[in-house]
């Protein structure tokens, strides 16, 4: 059985088969629906139902609060239709992107140690592949046959595709790119996806609060905006747990002595010992500094712990959700758990 979806914001209206999904059956048209990881963890998706009725697969409380589907939202990647449907995406802005998917094999040209748990690859994109996205998306990448995962671009477009991997504990895909990824490997990249992508268009200040390795589309973030000599003061939180996480500290440093505009700060959660650096969770820093953030955009990227408690705070401190933007990132287990 089929039903009719009409959508807000597209012209023409959609039919989803009982056994899709809204946001696979509108990606399948063309539809340029906002989305991220379609798995029902990041909320990029969430809509709001105006009319009909659906049934909705395992979902994280991140992505969509129960406050919420009492209000009325759902999230597209996991709503099936129960009746005809009309609908509306929330992220009806000027600046959404829709860069056409691209699914193509780059090489490994260069593999560096970071941390100890932080590998930077570097892949050439094949010539004649039009590879666009947006500083803050990610792509899904394959390595010599292992599951997929999606990691974030840790620059803006053009040139060569860098990533930041971490090694999880019990990471069959982040533990082999530790050591078994070389140079001349090929890597298999599908992508754009993420709906946390930089929005040039706004001239309020801009918070950019990353945790680990989450640094890498905060940091291509931050260095767009830069380029694009985009005006707004910019202040760039960077929260690790110890010394030895810290990373690209010299580079940040570099970037801050060459526009006023930026600061950086660095701040340890567990550090061993003495430090001069800002200690606590990275979210307590920036709420000590701010006690109003009306009118500011955020940027966030890092554990999903830490997302969920710096989005908390931004809103106690009157940013409008609409200005808040992560794309969350959970491991396979944290995945299975919510789907079994």
């Amino acid at each position: 059985m089929t039903h009719v979806v009409k959508i807000a914001q597209w012209g023409e209206t959609v039919e989803v088969d009982e056994d899709q999904t809204l946001l696979e059956a509108a990606l399948e048209l063309g539809v340029p629906y906002p989305h991220g990881c379609r798995s029902g963890n990041c909320g990029a998706c969430k809509s709001r139902l105006y009319a009909g009725s659906v049934e909705m697969e395992p979902y994280s409380d991140f992505a969509l609060t129960d406050e919420e589907k009492e209000s009325g939202f759902v999230l597209a990647c996991r709503s099936h239709p129960q009746e005809n449907l009309e609908v509306a995406w929330l992220n009806d802005d000027e600046e959404m992107v829709a860069h056409p998917l691209r699914r193509f094999e780059a090489v490994v040209a260069e593999r560096t140690g970071m941390t100890h748990d932080i590998v930077r690859l570097r892949l050439a994109v094949p010539e004649g592949v039009d590879f666009a996205y947006t500083a803050g998306q990610y792509a899904s990448l394959g390595f010599a046959g292992r599951p997929a995962r999606d990691y974030s671009m840790a620059t803006g477009p053009g040139g060569m595709l860098e990533f930041h991997i971490r090694a999880m504990d019990d990471g069959e895909v982040s533990n082999f790119v530790q050591g078994g990824v070389k140079e001349g490997d090929t890597v298999a990249v599908e992508g754009p996806y993420g709906a946390a992508y930089l929005r040039d268009a706004h001239r309020g200040p801009i918070l950019a609060i990353a945790g680990g390795s989450g640094l890498a589309p905060i940091k291509a973030i931050v260095e767009t905006a830069l380029a694009k000599d985009m005006p707004q003061p910019i202040y760039f939180y960077f929260g690790v747990r110890g010394e030895r996480d810290v990373y690209l500290e010299e580079e940040l440093a570099g970037l801050a002595s060459k526009h006023e505009r930026l600061s950086v700060q660095i701040v340890l959660s567990e550090p061993e010992g003495g430090t001069a650096r800002r200690t606590g969770f990275v979210h307590d820093a920036v709420a000590a500094d701010f006690d109003d953030l009306d009118g500011c955009k955020a940027y966030l990227a890092g554990p999903p712990v830490m997302v969920e408690a710096a989005t908390e705070m931004l809103e106690i401190r009157d940013m409008r959700p609409e200005d808040i933007h992560a794309d969350a990132f959970y491991t396979e287990a944290e995945k299975a758990a919510l789907n079994g």
